[in-house]
């Protein structure tokens, strides 16, 4: 099976033979050697000078982590919504007993930066929380803006990155982010069960200080006291590690800059694809985001005329709608390892599919949309 979701992604065969080495002491120099380079590569990619804790957890996991760290009991949270994944930012605040104040985002859109204003100029909050790439939509959200605001407004700024570190451009420092977020399974194309959260000086400040911890596992002043160390303060997953390690000595060879842009031109070549094969995008143009695509099932097919068929007549996965979306959109992944050929394998699958379900277009148009953003690409 092709996976084409918006992950886990498919590993590259490196990082699947580094998890079948033999596992070592997690408290020896030989695994402190890895996750001291683990932790310098971490680093170049959320272009941060800042600690980076890893946990042996899902990308969920780093986000109750960073929100129990910070956040005491009767706290005000701004959270943006807009997508299942900014909802569920706002529900492990509240899930710690902040009180989320929601700025509600429809979706398939981004964040107006005046209601945010509005929101937090009619509370006492103390943080802002966002996720930057909704794969729910298809969204990507102006963090650097939003960090600009919370930064005047003093509030930390709490940022999910999950389906975007590693793929597209997250600053953290430059654009003033206090703890960002992600997973291994997504842009890193790493294996799944490793969740990261970078942190600032400001928000170990407020972890430092804060009175009452609400977690043990994932409290991150655990973490920096055992980053001091090179090592974590648990028992990590030593497979994973192995895993993650390759992946991302995969990305230092890419180059960052590299990866960035071939995730920009997989995206485009996306959208230009689809608009080809008379498919409405779900996502507004200006806020497309660039590791996941997110469109519109064409009236009169189902999910399973379209998502169905990949599967079962060509062995690809695409993701489908959801919550309200079910049913009414799919998803095309072009994150991690995806390159031009497994693209285009994609987009004649899906081109057959839709005329053999009745829908009208021109078979070959789809391809070679892509094939011309490619080709404009030098």
């Amino acid at each position: 099976m092709k996976l084409l979701i918006p992950g886990p992604v498919e590993l590259d065969s490196e990082v699947l033979l580094a998890m079948a080495k033999p596992l070592m002491g997690h408290r020896t120099p030989d695994f402190e050697e890895i996750l001291v380079e683990c932790c310098r590569i971490l680093k170049e990619v959320y272009q941060t000078r800042n600690d980076v804790a890893i946990i042996t957890g899902s990308g969920t996991s780093a986000m109750e982590a960073a929100v129990a760290s910070v956040i005491k009991e009767g706290d005000e949270v701004i959270s943006i919504t807009g997508g299942k994944f900014g909802e569920r930012m706002g529900e492990i605040a509240q899930a710690f007993g902040a009180r989320v104040k929601r700025v509600d985002v429809e979706w398939g859109d981004t964040f107006s930066l005046e209601e945010v204003e509005n929101a937090i100029a009619e509370s006492d909050a103390v943080a802002i929380t966002l996720t930057h790439n909704e794969t729910s939509t298809g969204v990507v959200h102006d963090a650097k803006a939003l960090g600009k605001l919370a930064k005047e407004y003093d509030l930390l700024f709490i940022v999910d990155g999950i389906t975007s570190v590693g793929g597209d451009e997250v600053k953290t420092d430059e654009w003033g982010i206090d703890l960002c977020i992600t997973g291994s399974q997504k842009c890193l194309a790493a294996p799944p069960g490793l969740g990261f959260v970078a942190v600032s000086e400001r928000a170990w400040e407020v972890i430092e200080n804060n009175p009452r911890k609400r977690a043990y596992y994932l409290d991150l002043a655990k973490y920096r006291k055992s980053l001091a160390k090179n090592t974590t303060p648990f028992t990590p997953s030593v497979t994973l590690i192995y895993g993650l390690y390759a992946a991302l000595k995969k990305i230092e060879g890419e180059t960052l800059e590299a990866r960035i842009k071939r995730h920009r031109t997989l995206a485009k070549a996306t959208r230009e694809a689809a608009k080809a094969m008379n498919l409405e995008l779900f996502a507004a143009q200006r806020c497309a985001s660039n590791t996941v695509t997110a469109i519109k099932i064409p009236s009169g097919l189902t999910d399973d005329d379209v998502r169905g068929a990949l599967k079962r007549e060509h062995g690809i996965l695409v993701a489908g709608g959801q919550a309200q979306l079910k049913g009414k959109i799919f998803r095309l992944g072009h994150m991690g390892n995806v390159r031009f050929a497994d693209l285009v394998q994609v987009l004649a699958a899906l081109e057959l599919v839709l005329k053999k379900a009745g829908h009208e277009l021109k078979l070959g148009e789809g391809v070679a949309a892509a094939e011309e953003v490619f080709a404009s690409q030098g």
